[in-house]
């Protein structure tokens, strides 16, 4: 099941991992990440301890080959796994195991990682990962979920579609956006539509947060509502251009 992407954002050292399969629930399972350390998608058969133990890798410093080669070593199922990573440094490695279900396959590059399997064919990733280096305008999440849109556009899963996924790490130990869309006709549809509300409050609300250097966070309401009125007015702009 599933195709993803992975990728640091190189404007802000973010890591994002947006995810749509026909299968129930693929925010539960797939995608895994932390701030300034890296992210991960594990699909096909998935094995959720690749997300558990890749996140200790990463804070380790380890490359995202050697995570690759580790997880994959220690897991007797690897032939029917799919795995792919991005490290701190931006660097990416995959694995498609050679009993994971046609079509299957990986793309990965500096910055960025697209792989899938049960696909209509290789055009779903070569779409998704062509899309995400052509729209370096828009916002990371933006530019995520366009990817996808483009290897939806191809075929995507050949089986159809049920759920998505997206998942944002910036500068703290918890995701600054983390959107899941479990059951629906057209996911990435309804996912599109869970990001245009975010802009209504969270985002803003989000960005009030405690952090590390400020432990308080923002507490003044009025600096919370004027933040929101920018997000609308972002959202705005850019669902009528």
């Amino acid at each position: 099941m599933t195709w993803s992407i992975i990728a640091k954002d190189p404007e802000t050292g973010a890591f994002g991992v947006a995810v749509t399969t026909k299968f129930f629930a693929v925010g539960a399972l797939c995608p895994h990440g932390a701030a300034r350390i890296g992210a991960l998608a594990t699909q096909a058969l998935v094995n959720p301890l690749y997300g558990t133990d890749g996140i200790k890798l990463l804070a380790e410093g380890r490359s995202a080959e050697e995570i690759v080669a580790v997880l994959t070593a220690q897991d007797p199922g690897r032939g029917s796994r799919q795995l792919h990573v991005i490290d701190r440094d931006g660097r990416s490695a995959a694995h498609t195991g050679q009993d994971c279900i046609d079509w299957c396959g990986h793309l990965t590059d500096d910055g960025v990682s697209v792989a899938g399997n049960m696909l209509a064919g290789p055009a779903v990733i070569e779409a998704t990962l062509e899309t995400y280096r052509k729209r370096m305008d828009l916002p990371f999440a933006d530019r995520l979920m366009t990817s996808l849109d483009a290897g939806q556009a191809q075929g995507g899963d050949k089986r159809g579609k049920q759920s998505a996924a997206i998942r944002i790490w910036r500068d703290e130990p918890y995701p600054v956006l983390d959107l899941r869309v479990d059951d629906h006709p057209e996911p990435l549809d309804e996912l599109r539509r869970l990001y245009r509300v975010a802009h209504e409050r969270f985002l803003a609300f989000m960005d009030a947060m405690a952090t590390r250097s400020n432990p308080g966070g923002i507490t003044d309401r009025s600096w919370i509502d004027e933040r929101a009125r920018e997000y609308q007015e972002r959202i705005a702009a850019s669902t009528s251009s």
